[in-house]
Formats: C-alpha cells, structure tokens, sequence
C-alpha cells in the first residue's frame, strides 16, 4: 500500500520512481536558476535578458512531451473546474 503512494504517479507517466525523482529534480533545478535569473535581471536589466523566457519555453517542451503531456491536460482540466475563490 504505501509503496504505491511513491509509484503510482511516475508509473503514470511511464516512468520509475529514479527516473521521475531525477525529472523532477532536474526540473525544480532548471525553475530555479531560471528565478536566480530573473531576479538578477530586475536588479541588472542588462544581465540575463533572455534566461527566464528560454527556460520556460525549455521547460514547458519537456513537460509536454510523450505522457507527460496526457497528465498536464488532466491537470489543467481539473484546474479549470475549480471555481475562483470568493
């Protein structure tokens, strides 16, 4: 039972539990130095002009590749089912 709450998900996007903890991480990673990025840049317009806008784009291909794709259209679905707090 427990095992399953760590496999089920990265089971759901034809992954292992390494492969999608790898994903994962290199993912958050790449999300953060893409903020590091863009903070510097409101600091210093002239540095990283470019970074934030790549490295979302980059991150938004991976995320909608192969199966991963099929996951973030449930998500967005159920996301636009919610209704708007009052």
């Amino acid at each position: 039972m427990i095992f399953k709450l760590f496999t089920s998900h990265p089971e759901s996007v034809g992954e292992s539990y390494w492969q999608h903890f790898g994903f994962a991480a290199s993912t958050g990673a790449a999300m953060m130095l893409g903020g590091l990025a863009c903070i510097a840049h409101g600091l210093f317009p002239f540095l990283f002009t470019r970074t934030g806008s790549k490295t979302i784009a980059r991150l938004y291909e991976r995320m909608s590749s192969g199966a991963r794709h099929k996951v973030m259209t449930t998500n967005q679905t159920e996301l636009g089912r919610q209704q708007p707090a009052e």
